[in-house]
């Protein structure tokens, strides 16, 4: 359900109706008194549709308001993203962090790197064994533990007016935080190998 959003109007219909009632209380568009109440409406319109936007930030999916406060909570800005990343790399990662509650399935990597904003694939290794068939690489018993990330070679970002900020680049082409947050995730006794298709 949608936050209700109100305008002048309704702030100082809403305010006349809280005015006790009497000569002295008017409520006709000429009165000083409707004059100072309609002169106060508009602050209450920008503080409703502030709190609409609070709202909004409240579950980490893209904050704009609350993004510093999320970002704290959840360990971030990191290094992954650089020294400047944009606000769009910072919502992804507060996004994805918050979503991500753990997890080691391929199904996982690959929704948390949807979440990112950088579409994957994931190919699975194992050990040689007797009865594989020909022309399977060979490979030792350290390939039960590896697995293989497959991204595009450079994941585009494009900006988006209303969701960047002013001075952020129109394009950038980026798979760095995709990398440094699948080897913080990935398990610890796992090998995580980078390929560009």
């Amino acid at each position: 359900m949608p936050a209700p959003v109100y305008t002048d109007a309704d702030y100082l219909a809403a305010m006349q109706a809280l005015l006790p009632r009497g000569r002295a209380w008017p409520r006709e568009a000429a009165a000083i008194l409707t004059k100072v109440l309609g002169a106060l409406a508009p602050t209450y319109t920008r503080q409703g549709a502030r709190a609409v936007v609070l709202l909004a930030d409240a579950f980490p999916v893209a904050p704009v308001e609350l993004l510093p406060e999320w970002e704290a909570t959840l360990g971030l800005p990191d290094p992954c993203a650089g020294p400047s990343p944009t606000i769009q790399q910072r919502q992804q990662q507060v996004a994805a962090r918050f979503i991500a509650g753990g997890g080691q399935s391929v199904e996982f990597f690959v929704n948390f790197a949807a979440t990112l904003g950088y579409p994957i694939t994931i190919t699975q290794f194992a050990p040689s064994r007797f009865g594989q068939p020909f022309g399977q690489p060979l490979g030792g018993e350290a390939w039960a533990h590896a697995w293989q990330v497959n991204a595009p070679t450079f994941t585009v970002e494009r900006f988006a007016f209303g969701r960047d900020g002013f001075g952020e680049p129109f394009v950038m082409w980026s798979n760095v935080v995709l990398q440094c947050e699948i080897q913080r995730l990935s398990p610890a006794h796992t090998t995580v190998l980078f390929e560009t298709n």
